[in-house]
């Protein structure tokens, strides 16, 4: 399992607000069967298998283009383990049990 944090950032669109083409990205994970994500104030972050999640991030990056967006500049950071399963519960929950939570 794998998982992304992706950020779509359109630039050059007249306005300061992003908003409006993040919803369009998120529209996509949405209606997705099976993809699980959490939308930040930063980012959104999505597990699954890498393969589909990089087919989703080119999704997600081609939105704001299709939104009118004359460029476009996404950021896709990976973590993937292999040694066992890899969720965003579980990579919260290690470290909220440091914390003593």
């Amino acid at each position: 399992m794998a998982m992304i944090d992706i950020s779509v950032v359109p630039v050059g669109t007249g306005k300061p607000s992003v908003s409006e083409y993040v919803a369009g990205a998120v529209r996509i994970l949405k209606n997705e069967p099976g993809i699980k994500y959490e939308l930040t104030a930063m980012n959104t972050i999505i597990e699954g298998d890498l393969e589909k999640l990089l087919s989703l991030a080119q999704r997600m990056h081609r939105s704001a283009f299709d939104a009118g967006a004359k460029r476009v500049v996404t950021t896709i950071r990976i973590d993937e383990r292999m040694d066992k399963p890899l969720t965003i519960e579980g990579k919260i929950k290690a470290v909220k049990d440091k914390l003593g939570n």
